[in-house]
């Protein structure tokens, strides 16, 4: 079974995942995030469809804690965080956390 990646933030987020061929994914304006981002990520991380989910790193803040455990601890499906405080070193993290090794270990 195939799965696919689902984008959960504002509609100006997920836009750009859209165009480029996304076809899931969770609008919750920027008014809203408080009362809604908790039920668009567990929907996302439930939908036995999705292997990634996508979300801005900001928004993980908006999360309830148990929310944003069950995000930063998924393994399936992945969930990567993008956004102004993801440098090259936490997406490596988030990599290694998924898939269990250092894709970007340099050889001795």
């Amino acid at each position: 079974m195939s799965q696919e990646i689902a984008v959960v933030g504002s509609p100006e987020f997920t836009t750009g995942f859209r165009l480029a061929g996304v076809r899931r994914f969770e609008n919750v304006a920027d008014d809203d995030k408080d009362d809604e981002l908790d039920d668009a990520a567990e929907r996302a991380l439930d939908d036995d469809g999705v292997g990634i989910v996508v979300m801005h790193d900001d928004d993980v803040e908006h999360l309830s804690r148990g929310v944003r455990e069950r995000v930063e601890t998924s393994v399936e499906p992945v969930v990567v965080t993008i956004g102004s405080g993801t440098g090259g070193s936490g997406l490596r993290e988030q990599i290694k956390r998924a898939i269990g090794i250092d894709l970007m270990e340099e050889e001795d």
